[in-house]
């Protein structure tokens, strides 16, 4: 009985047996810090002076002659854009291209929000009037083009042009084409009556 209850201590003891210490070789490394990069945001030139789209009419920012020069020959129609934050926004077939523009006033944003990686967009820089315009590009969407135009603090104005349903689908390098005409309008107009 003695000798069984020396073999029982024996085996507690050997159960409890202290782990080697962790050193730097036997502990694992943390894992690495979570990437904190920003995105790189591009400093865009100072704007020659803020326009604010706060009371601006969508529907009136290209006036009869510059919609009928861009061959945007049916009447405006406005709606609010709820991907914009709600935006006011106003649409313009043309019936002689089939084409569709679209001016949405961003209020909720500044155009950097497109240099962004979360945007996840193509994109190329370039001026309007000497306002930063952001020509965007989305992956997988072909049958549209923007063009955003940074106006004021936190605020843009955003030109999309999209094909409308033509029997012959329209190419992208046209789509841009026509984004920055329109854009190039609406600067005009906007700066025009300020």
């Amino acid at each position: 009985m003695r000798t069984t209850g020396l073999l029982i201590v024996a085996l507690a003891l050997a159960g409890c047996t202290a782990l080697p210490q962790q050193s730097a070789l036997t502990t694992p490394p943390p894992p690495p810090p979570s990437p904190t990069t920003t995105p790189s945001v591009l400093d865009f030139p100072q704007r020659p002076r803020a326009l604010p789209l706060d009371a601006v009419d969508p529907c009136a920012v290209l006036t009869a002659d510059q919609r009928m020069s861009l061959s945007l020959d049916n009447p405006p129609s406005a709606y609010v854009e709820p991907s914009f934050g709600s935006a006011r926004a106003c649409t313009i077939r043309s019936t002689t291209s089939g084409n569709v523009a679209r001016i949405a006033l961003v209020l909720v944003s500044g155009a950097d929000v497109w240099l962004s990686e979360n945007a996840q967009v193509d994109y190329t820089v370039s001026a309007i009037e000497g306002y930063t315009a952001i020509t965007v590009r989305t992956p997988d969407v072909n049958n549209a083009c923007n063009v955003e135009v940074d106006v004021a603090d936190g605020q843009f104005l955003d030109v999309m042009f999209r094909d409308g349903g033509n029997s012959t689908a329209v190419q992208q390098d046209h789509l841009c084409l026509g984004a920055q005409r329109v854009a190039e309008a609406a600067m005009a107009s906007l700066l025009k009556k300020r």
